[in-house]
């Protein structure tokens, strides 16, 4: 049976990961350490005392949640555990190309630390929001996004699976189009609780920016295949992985198309290596018939090794 490791993005942190699994596995405390020196700044002592405030912060975030997801990885390698193919949400994508050797995880962490600055820069706080509308097809979220846009920035973000899409933009926009779903019937119709509006036009300065900070990085080739966000499609070479690193700032996660090309290859099995399970739950709705595991802590990392090895 084929296996995918998946790896979250923002929205799965919380203070204390990380913490047992470093005093347990020496390779996941290295994984943390190269990340503090990559960055200049305790991002270890970040994720496991917070507080917490200072990790929601997206600048510190990205590389707490990459550290974490990285920390886990290694500790899996170590075992004997390795994917057939990776796949990343959104912040994820970088972890997924580090565990691809794609990636040096020095230069991963240097990476996202910028992009969460950049995002934070781009937009002032308050001025963009996401809201996650569950219970609506994507084309009537798209004219819902039409309508409440008014001539201001509103799109899909994240298509993440059946009946589930978070849209993005200004914030008057997207406030009118939580009322708007909610009178066509979404069954849920929320503003999510981000620091900046993600994947979507507000974010083109950021993808400017970005784009020089990864021309100046290493990519190599993978050593498993990745399907990206922005396509949805597997690549194998580090050109690819750069070019749809810097396309995916400001264009939509289409996380159900990756799982479901995921699925077309022959994977049966998904390991969610990171914090959270948020994930596993999308992944179940879009095909229930498939197993799923998690690695975020060390009982969870012996569950995943029982039920591979």
């Amino acid at each position: 049976m084929k296996t995918a490791f998946v790896f979250p993005g923002q929205g799965s942190q919380y203070v204390g990961m990380g913490l047992e699994l470093s005093r347990k596995f020496p390779a996941a405390r290295v994984a943390f350490d190269e990340v503090d020196a990559a960055v200049d700044f305790p991002i270890s002592r970040l994720c496991f005392e917070g507080p917490e405030e200072d990790l929601k912060l997206t600048e510190n975030t990205q590389p707490a949640i990459l550290a974490a997801s990285i920390a886990l990885f290694r500790t899996l390698e170590e075992k004997g555990i390795r994917p057939d193919f990776v796949a990343g949400h959104s912040l994820g994508e970088y972890s997924a190309l580090v565990a691809a050797g794609a990636l040096d995880l020095c230069e991963a962490a240097g990476l996202v630390r910028r992009r969460g600055r950049y995002m934070q820069e781009a937009v002032p706080v308050g001025a963009g929001a996401m809201a996650a509308l569950l219970g609506l097809d994507l084309p009537a979220v798209q004219s819902i996004c039409e309508r409440a846009a008014e001539g201001q920035v509103l799109s899909p973000a994240n298509l993440n699976s059946p009946g589930q899409i978070v849209i993005a933009g200004n914030r008057e926009a997207v406030e009118r189009a939580v009322h708007l779903a909610k009178e066509a019937g979404a069954r849920k119709a929320v503003l999510l609780q981000v620091s900046a509006p993600f994947h979507c036009a507000l974010m083109m300065p950021v993808e400017q920016r970005l784009s020089a900070d990864l021309d100046r990085c290493s990519f190599l080739d993978l050593r498993c295949p990745l399907v990206t966000n922005v396509d949805a499609q597997p690549i194998r070479t580090g050109t690819e992985a750069r070019s749809a690193l810097k396309r995916q700032v400001s264009r939509p996660v289409l996380w159900q198309e990756s799982i479901q090309r995921l699925l077309d290859e022959g994977v049966r099995v998904f390991v969610e290596v990171g914090p959270g399970k948020v994930l596993l739950g999308l992944i179940r709705s879009i095909d229930k018939s498939v197993t799923t595991v998690n690695a975020e802590d060390e009982k969870s990392v012996e569950n995943v090794l029982n039920a591979l090895l």
